[in-house]
């Protein structure tokens, strides 16, 4: 990865309406993404993170700020400029958006019908693409002959078709089933690796995020809240909208009681050993499991665990004490997590 961005926001806003009507959609937006990434812009419904990824190619014109794209400032360029530079950022969205008149192979030589290329080279093009993505036997099969995960490998070898630098993900897993999502997504991930393209995610879930990318940012109420690699931000939550993201509500299982203190609990796969009963059973001090849940990053496990300590100084004490001793990451947690 360069130090040179793909992509850079810089103090980018966009604003819906004007007078008491307006709904500000980003406030004063910073963002760098570098080339061969998988970058995660991760919200909840409402906080923006559809307007901001339509914004970086300029589907939405930002009402202040500017987009560079592989070192050119976009939001100054022509509208014959700009189409020019969009074929080297593809878009992949939630409803597929195909051409229900054309088949799979038409499809994705629809973009390079417009830019031009001949049809026998498109249709070259098209099916060594149909082939990347697993349907080389779909090229005459209409979109109303092919299930969602079919469709939305036609939308991404439509979306690689003029050799793009940057893709777009706007929600491209919402719309599938959990087993069809796994594979795309590894899809997804197999194309980074072999093409080197930039890729870009915009989700509600964290379980994309986990999966798939190397940093993300996380978006609530039109600001970037947090930005950081996908490893450190579920181990260490800064801010409440990572916490509410990585915590969800209705994932506790237990009701908080007692004075005791929360202690959140990080393990990174290097650890096999029952942790906490050994603890219980050396420290000789019950504690509550408040929440417990484990995550794969990059093919390891990673989890957390919040439990509240017993409310006795000295049994808190020896608990830290063999923690310490087992090296098991821990921090104080605020009862404000759900």
């Amino acid at each position: 990865m360069t130090q040179t961005p793909i992509i850079q926001l810089k103090n980018l806003n966009k604003t819906f309406g004007t007078g008491q009507d307006a709904v500000v959609a980003l406030d004063d937006i910073n963002l760098s993404i570098y080339p061969g990434e998988i970058f995660g812009i991760i919200g909840l419904s409402g906080a923006g993170k559809s307007t901001l990824v339509r914004c970086m190619n300029l589907l939405e014109r930002p009402t202040a700020g500017n987009v560079i794209f592989d070192g050119t400032d976009i939001t100054n360029l022509s509208d014959r400029e700009l189409r020019s530079i969009r074929r080297s950022i593809g878009m992949i969205f939630q409803s597929f958006n195909l051409l229900m008149q054309r088949t799979a192979l038409e499809n994705i030589c629809f973009p390079l019908e417009i830019a031009g290329v001949p049809k026998k080279e498109a249709k070259k093009r098209a099916r060594e693409l149909l082939a990347t993505v697993g349907l080389a036997e779909k090229e005459k099969a209409y979109p109303s002959q092919l299930s969602g995960g079919q469709k939305q490998r036609v939308a991404i070898a439509r979306a690689l078709a003029t050799n793009p630098k940057v893709i777009l993900c706007d929600e491209a897993t919402s719309a599938l089933d959990p087993t069809t999502t796994q594979s795309i997504l590894a899809l997804l991930k197999e194309l980074n690796q072999k093409l080197g393209v930039t890729i870009i995610i915009i989700t509600h879930e964290m379980k994309v995020i986990e999966q798939i990318c190397n940093r993300v940012a996380i978006i609530d109420k039109s600001h970037i809240e947090e930005i950081g690699a996908v490893e450190d931000v579920f181990r260490h939550p800064k801010t409440l909208a990572a916490k509410k993201l990585i915590f969800p509500n209705g994932d506790f299982s237990e009701e908080l009681t007692g004075k005791g203190k929360l202690l959140r609990l990080v393990f990174d796969g290097n650890t096999d050993r029952p942790i906490i009963a050994n603890m219980v059973l050396k420290c000789g001090a019950p504690v509550s499991i408040v929440f417990a849940n484990t995550k794969k990053i990059d093919e390891k496990i990673f989890g957390h665990m919040i439990i509240q300590l017993p409310d006795n100084e000295e049994k808190v004490k020896q608990i830290l004490a063999y923690l310490d001793m087992e090296q098991i990451t821990y921090e104080e947690e605020s009862k404000d997590v759900q």
